[in-house]
């Protein structure tokens, strides 16, 4: 049974992720390790969308995002699949759409558009892509989500489901406003305070637009075990919860099976 005083977005049974970030690993390790990763119990498994490491050597290895997805839906059965989150500018609107619904097929509808603004600049500059600033990249996201919906809408064959759009980014005036309108997701950071905060400014973008806050799924990263923040973050309404690892961590999942076994008690007790 909810808590009355729960927000009206925690009717939703926990969900847990993890993002295999594709650096400083061979293909085999990452392929591995989505094998480990299904096998774990997670709902969902994310990648990146870089062109370099973010971490470590800046010049080791790392993997294209959509490539690996594709790769990933004939290899899982059971997990979501996304991008965490991909970037706006390095794909055309309509282009990104017909990538998604291939993978949406692939997967058997397991696909979840995950998609921000964008902020790496060696991204940018290395492939040839114009940086600009924070606001045009803000801008263009908010042209590129109606567009990417229209264009679900008239591909032959349409997806298997409504794509959920997951929208990663903590922007009060304009991100999150594009949260209300368009995402079924909403990936935000910062402490416990800050998380919050944002979403009662979400709350109330969804109020402004006429949405029902209740519709939009709460999701955070975490680095930490479920006993020293899972009470707060799940009292507040976060119903996703990432983890990551990486190649250099050699893809270890032990803190994400703390928090599938945290998961399965919860939604158990409700």
């Amino acid at each position: 049974m909810t808590d009355e005083t729960e927000p009206s977005y925690a009717h939703r049974p926990l969900r847990v992720g993890v993002q295999l970030q594709p650096q400083h690993a061979t293909y085999a390790e990452l392929r591995a390790a989505v094998d480990a990763a299904e096998q774990s119990g997670v709902d969902i498994v994310f990648t990146w969308d870089h062109f370099f490491p973010l971490s470590g050597d800046p010049d080791g290895p790392n993997f294209e995002c959509y490539a690996m997805l594709a790769a990933w839906a004939e290899q899982t059965e059971r997990v979501e699949l996304s991008a965490l989150v991909t970037c706006n500018s390095y794909r055309n609107p309509e282009l990104l759409a017909d990538m998604v619904r291939t993978i949406d097929h692939i997967s058997g509808g397991r696909v979840i558009l995950g998609i921000g603004a964008g902020w790496f600049e060696r991204d940018y500059t290395a492939y040839g892509y114009e940086f600009g600033t924070a606001g045009s990249r803000i801008a263009a996201l908010g042209d590129a989500l109606p567009r990417i919906r229209r264009r679900f809408g008239a591909l032959n064959p349409a997806p298997t489901r409504p794509i959920p759009v997951l929208i990663g980014g903590g922007g009060e005036r304009k991100t999150l406003r594009l949260v209300a309108e368009h995402a079924d997701i909403w990936h935000g950071f910062g402490t416990l305070e800050e998380l919050a905060h944002k979403n009662e400014v979400l709350n109330s973008w969804c109020a402004e637009v006429g949405r029902d806050p209740g519709e939009i799924e709460r999701s955070t990263a975490v680095q930490q075990g479920p006993d020293e923040v899972a009470a707060s973050l799940t009292g507040m309404g976060e119903r996703l919860i990432t983890l990551d690892t990486d190649g250099n961590a050699g893809f270890d999942l032990s803190l994400t099976r703390d928090w599938v076994q945290y998961r399965d008690e919860l939604n158990a007790g409700r």
